[in-house]
């Protein structure tokens, strides 16, 4: 055997030996369909009034929720499921309500998949990278949605890096609001603002109180975002606006909710 063909399948083995080990680390296509989602642990539910929905949260191991409890980075080898489900209606549209006072789950509508793997992510640019999170969103038949727009699913969770990219994280550790005051300027309830729209003097202050049980947080888009502290049930967050003008604001967990303060 010539010396060339020799150092030619050394360099093929190389390469064959490195395709093992370091894959590719961008895209949904490295996410599994969860087949067996259901045998994971369930630690979250939730109501969607906004878009009807009853939505169920798995993780793959008990040592992910312990993390999550504790505010720590989830361990490597983390699949976190949505599941979501068309929430029953009446004949008027209004979701049904089981004895519990929750929404009663219809069909899956589809599967949302957020997978933790050493090296996952590498080929993100820093400003979009979601450590090493890959999502992936799958139909209920286990078949990956290509046309999903999983760029919006990292900048979503991209704000949240300080608990570790996981938004449900707040709804098991507890949020980081300050207590419900006697009363408040805008209630958040069943996924919506009320009132969507508040007028405030400059400088006197306007407070959000979440009643929702799910966690939301304030985020004033006007000028920039300014986020405020992610609120659980019960809690609130207070912020006072210097100048006149139109401030508009989300939920920077639930992006489609919006709101508006006017400063005169």
């Amino acid at each position: 055997m010539s010396r060339g063909i020799t150092i030619a399948i050394v360099v093929l083995a190389l390469l064959v030996g490195l395709s093992v080990v370091a894959p590719s680390s961008a895209g949904p296509d490295k996410i599994s369909f969860p087949a067996n989602w259901k045998d994971h642990v369930l630690y979250i539910t939730v109501d969607r009034a906004d878009n009807k929905q009853y939505r169920e949260l798995y993780a793959s191991s008990k040592a992910a929720v312990d993390a999550m409890k504790a505010g720590q980075p989830l361990p490597h080898g983390t699949v976190l499921t949505l599941v979501q489900f068309k929430a029953e209606v009446d004949a008027q549209g209004n979701p049904v309500k089981g004895p519990d006072g929750r929404f009663v789950k219809g069909d899956i509508i589809a599967v949302a998949v957020m997978e933790k793997r050493q090296g996952f992510g590498t080929e993100y640019p820093a400003e979009l990278r979601n450590g090493d999170w890959e999502y992936a969103a799958f139909a209920p038949d286990g078949k990956l949605n290509e046309k999903a727009n999983y760029k919006a699913c990292f900048e979503c969770h991209k704000p949240h890096e300080k608990q570790d990219f996981v938004i449900s994280l707040a709804s098991l550790k507890g949020g980081t609001g300050a207590a419900a005051p006697g009363g408040s300027d805008v209630k958040i309830a069943a996924f919506a603002f009320g009132p969507a729209k508040v007028t405030a003097a400059p400088g006197k202050p306007v407070t959000w109180v979440n009643e929702d049980a799910s966690p939301h947080q304030i985020t004033v888009t006007t000028g920039g975002p300014q986020r405020g502290p992610v609120m659980t049930k019960g809690q609130s967050y207070t912020h006072s606006f210097a100048a006149a003008g139109t401030y508009d604001y989300i939920c920077g967990l639930h992006p489609s909710m919006k709101g508006q303060v006017e400063i005169k």
